[in-house]
């Protein structure tokens, strides 16, 4: 199945936009000595303590989110029922496996601490898991 010129040119802008969001963040991020600054507000004296790293947090699930809206226009898909015998969609199982990653991050922080990445490899392995057989 080929992609309609009106789907890539669409893709294409939607692409270039989130590059320069990406583009802007880092653009924004606080540095010190010409190094960004992960840790540091990227707003002072905001409500909520935005660090660099919390931004492009939200930026990659919403490019996930995209993504998957994509994939859904383009590919359509009926839901199948994987090992919990539930029907699930890509979105039911994006869902699940953030949900399920959550825990897993909390439980790693709760046993051994930071680094985080340790967690991170558990939480790709669930997802993987997730996508083939939820």
């Amino acid at each position: 199945m080929t992609a309609t010129p009106r789907f890539a040119i669409t893709t294409g802008a939607i692409i270039v936009a989130m590059l320069a969001v990406l583009g802007a963040l880092i653009a924004v991020a606080p540095r010190v000595d010409g190094a960004i600054d992960w840790f540091a507000p990227m707003i002072q004296g905001g409500w909520m303590a935005w660090t660099v790293a919390t931004a492009l947090f939200f930026y990659l699930i919403a490019c996930v989110l995209i993504a998957f809206t994509l994939l859904a226009i383009r590919f359509p898909e009926t839901p199948r029922k994987g090992v919990l015998r539930i029907e699930t969609t890509r979105g039911d199982r994006l869902f699940i496996s953030l949900l399920g990653s959550a825990f897993i991050a909390l439980g790693w922080l709760a046993a051994f601490g930071a680094p985080l990445w340790g967690a991170l490899i558990l939480c790709l392995i669930y997802a993987a898991a997730v996508f083939r057989w939820v």
